[in-house]
């Protein structure tokens, strides 16, 4: 088997498909979600708080007249918080629930960077060590001209508050 064929092997083992990919950043890393996940991008807001959430669940927003759940993605990948600025957004992401239901969940990012059309060609399989994100939640990482950007498995990053914190939402 040539080295080629176990790395083809290997990313269609991550699920990766080539796509659309939205780009932002957390903490100076840059991450891709893909853009078929993406319902819209507005500008941060007032979130109001729910007493008895996790630290990364900052609380709902009214979304013209819907309620949505919205996760700090810094702290719900362990990284500082931060103060809100100009370029900090949410993305509201549209993701299976659970029994065939789709759920809204807005994700506070630090700033939106762009779209990236990226092909199989140009991902390697997430390594086992020294990410920030446990690697079954990621779908590899993207190399681009001057960077690289973990590509997420926004469904398995968010399984949790779809699957039980949340729930009432």
């Amino acid at each position: 088997m040539s080295n080629a064929t176990i790395e083809e092997k290997d990313i269609q083992s991550s699920s990766f498909s080539s796509g659309k990919f939205l780009t932002f950043t957390l903490a100076e890393e840059c991450y891709g979600v893909e853009v078929l996940k993406i319902r819209e991008i507005i500008r941060m807001q007032k979130i109001t708080p729910v007493p008895q959430m996790p630290v990364h669940v900052k609380g709902v927003i009214n979304l013209r007249g819907k309620v949505i759940p919205v996760v700090d993605l810094r702290i719900k990948f362990n990284l500082p918080a931060v103060e809100a600025t100009e370029r900090t957004c949410i993305i509201v992401v549209d993701v299976d629930g659970g029994q065939g239901v789709n759920s809204l969940l807005g994700l506070v990012v630090d700033a939106v960077e762009e779209v990236l059309n990226i092909g199989e060609n140009e991902v390697e399989p997430s390594p086992d060590f020294g990410t920030r994100l446990s690697t079954e939640c990621c779908l590899g990482i993207a190399k681009t001209k001057d960077s690289v950007k973990t590509l997420l498995d926004i469904e398995k990053v968010v399984s949790s508050e779809l699957t039980g914190e949340l729930a009432g939402f």
